[in-house]
């Protein structure tokens, strides 16, 4: 950067040559850190919001009596081909489980786990 000396004449200034530089040097992989951060817990919330919707459409199926291929049919349609889920039946009571595994570009490092269980009583013909 230049300064006006006396006269009208520029003199450069020596001292701060290259400071922007450096800043932006030490500060990019730090912002690119937080938002790598952001983008995979963004991942993980959507991830788990939508094996939860999953199981309650499952077991909102299991209600209304259909089918195991239904209910299977359903989960997968909202929660991916990816997933896993599980149907328990215990007395009057039907408990769906639907888990799968986070696939995140920062995430892929850790074994992390999802999973989302809801409940249902088939409803009386």
């Amino acid at each position: 950067m230049v300064r006006s000396g006396f006269g009208g004449r520029r003199v450069p200034r020596t001292g701060d040559a290259g400071a922007v530089t450096a800043e932006v040097a030490v500060a990019l992989p730090a912002v690119v850190a937080l938002i790598a951060v952001v983008l995979a817990a963004a991942s993980v919330g959507l991830t788990q919001l939508r094996i939860e919707e999953a199981a309650r459409a499952g077991a909102r199926e299991i209600m209304r009596g259909e089918s195991p291929e239904v209910v299977d049919a359903t989960i997968r349609r909202i929660a991916g081909d990816g997933t896993q889920l599980a149907v328990e039946s215990s007395g009057s009571f039907s408990s769906v489980v639907v888990s799968t595994t986070v696939d995140a570009p920062v995430l892929n490092l850790f074994e992390l786990d999802l999973s989302a269980r809801a409940y249902a009583t088939p409803e009386a013909p």
